[in-house]
């Protein structure tokens, strides 16, 4: 990373939101939202806004899987895993950010695979548990994320109408549109479109994740989302959404009402964070 960021932001404004749906029984997805430096960590609301200056931020999205209540099990331990890990490796990620940062987000994912895998080998109730996860780390101009599964993290930049999807999707049906195999409107009501190809815990062997950094500055605005909020809504309305302006406007109840309303078959979680 040799430029700087053209527009540097002062502030992060963020808003969380999730929905168990209108079929599901209990809700199976888990958001984050994280302030902290070396020394101490705040756990953040559904919404606010804070100077960027001194502290990093983390937000994460997961959607867990498996029986019984296994799979809401695990994307709360996932969660939790991010609160106790990054802050241990705040100093040696931002002591050399080109390395720090893709080494340390690698450590975590590895280890919130083991810790599910453990614990699905050793008791009978947590068998097949695992989870998605995707994470973004915003430091003043930079914004760091990790990917594994089918949640997924877009940006849309200032003055843009193009959502931009950072992260690609674990499964079988999107490596299928990403080699031109299968058009995006296929993909939508393709039967195996949430069949996934890598999760963390569960019978995954080893833990690969999508580790990447975009710049950010005034004006952008960033989505983390679970895959109920897709199947409910299309890019364009997910943009006319986040572009709404208004005193009191939650656009990430407003994603998750709408998604609901047109799909509900899952549950449905928005976090999206302003850079300000």
């Amino acid at each position: 990373m040799s430029k700087k960021p053209a527009a540097r932001a002062n502030e992060l404004h963020w808003f969380g939101w999730t929905d168990i749906g209108r079929v599901r029984k209990n809700n199976e997805d888990s958001f984050l939202g994280l302030q902290f430096d070396a020394r101490e960590i705040f756990r953040l609301g559904k919404f606010g806004a804070a100077a960027l200056a001194q502290h990093a931020f983390t937000f994460a999205v997961c959607d867990g899987m498996g029986g019984a209540k296994a799979g809401e099990f695990a994307s709360n331990i996932a969660v939790e895993k991010i609160t106790t890990l990054l802050p241990r490796s705040f100093k040696a990620a931002t002591a050399d950010p080109d390395e720090g940062f893709a080494g340390v987000l690698a450590e975590l994912y590895e280890q919130v695979h083991r810790a599910l895998s453990y614990l699905g080998h050793s008791y009978d109730e947590c068998h097949g548990m695992q989870t998605t996860m995707s994470l973004a780390w915003f430091t003043p101009g930079w914004m760091y994320f990790g990917h594994v599964g089918d949640t997924r993290i877009y940006q849309l930049a200032k003055g843009s109408d193009a959502l931009l999807q950072l992260t690609e999707d674990d499964t079988h049906v999107a490596w299928l549109v990403r080699q031109g195999k299968l058009k995006d409107y296929e993909a939508r009501t393709h039967p195996r479109r949430n069949v996934l190809q890598k999760a963390l815990g569960g019978e995954n062997q080893f833990v690969d994740p999508q580790v990447g950094v975009v710049e950010c500055g005034y004006g952008d605005m960033f989505l983390l989302c679970s895959d109920g909020l897709t199947e409910g809504l299309y890019e364009h309305q997910i943009v006319d959404l986040l572009r709404t302006e208004g005193k009191d406007f939650n656009p990430a109840k407003a994603l998750v009402d709408s998604s609901v309303k047109n799909d509900g078959r899952d549950n449905t979680t928005a976090l999206v964070i302003q850079v300000c």
